[in-house]
């Protein structure tokens, strides 16, 4: 797929991954609308690269429906989405508080809060996108449009307080697939990648010997990954047109531990 002159959708734009992906669409020309609870965050991020803030709640078909509709009114319709929303918790499935011999289990609106963001938010997000790209003329090689999602590591080797995350994470590797074979007769592409321990917000904000170690626990390289590594394997999936169907690690081959 050429990108320069299409247009893309890039939820959780605003920062970290999503951030990098959308800065590194809009250096090879690609119009960008960024889908994003950050207004402050995305508003600039989206003046930075020329592109559209959307407040878009992932979890909310309304607002979903509003962004897209507000993207497409400024941008077009898009032939890229990247989907990068998400969150996540550690909470044990069941535990004991060994000082007062109490026993709690996980939270089910807890657990469910993750599935619907990370999870159904996504599938929300592919189907509305996908839905649209089938209004659009095929291109030269007959594509239409190319979507890429974010997964975990935590979607194969899960740690301990992770059981909702891994299930979320799990669930958009295992509908990856499918999703390309539904759309592949209109010449949509579906792939998904699975980032390790990346130097996003959330581990930023972390002590600096808690980074390091991180990043030493990695076999190689022995580093955090940045952001602007997951952007360049986003945009080669959206170029490489016999990239379909694909979960692919990002994680400099670590796995990763109980704990």
């Amino acid at each position: 797929m050429k990108l320069s002159g299409c247009s893309a959708v890039v939820t959780g734009g605003a920062s970290g991954l999503g951030e990098a992906t959308a800065r590194a669409l809009a250096a090879e020309g690609v119009k960008v609308a960024i889908f994003d609870m950050n207004a402050d965050k995305g508003e600039k991020v989206a003046a930075e690269i020329g592109g559209v803030f959307c407040n878009v709640n992932v979890t909310s078909e309304e607002s979903v429906d509003a962004g897209f509709a507000k993207a497409r009114a400024a941008i077009g319709q898009e032939r890229i989405l990247i989907n990068c929303a998400g969150t996540g918790n550690a909470v044990k499935t069941a535990s004991r508080n060994k000082a007062d011999n109490t026993i709690k289990h996980f939270p089910l609106d807890a657990f469910n809060l993750i599935i619907q963001i990370n999870l159904v938010g996504t599938f929300r997000c592919i189907a509305k996108s996908a839905a649209g790209m089938l209004t659009l003329d095929p291109m030269e090689d007959g594509e239409r449009g190319a979507i890429v999602n974010t997964a975990s590591v935590a979607a194969e080797d899960g740690q301990i307080g992770q059981a909702a995350y891994s299930a979320s994470k799990g669930g958009v590797v295992g509908m990856t697939l499918p999703i390309a074979r539904d759309l592949s007769g209109d010449g949509i592409r579906v792939n998904t990648i699975l980032p390790g321990i990346f130097n996003t917000p959330l581990l930023q904000a972390a002590p600096q010997n808690v980074k390091d170690a991180l990043g030493a626990s990695v076999p190689f390289p022995k580093r955090l990954g940045a952001p602007q590594e997951y952007a360049s394997l986003a945009l080669e999936m959206c170029r490489n047109s016999y990239f379909n169907g694909e979960d692919v690690r990002l994680d400099g081959s670590i796995r990763m531990a109980p704990r």
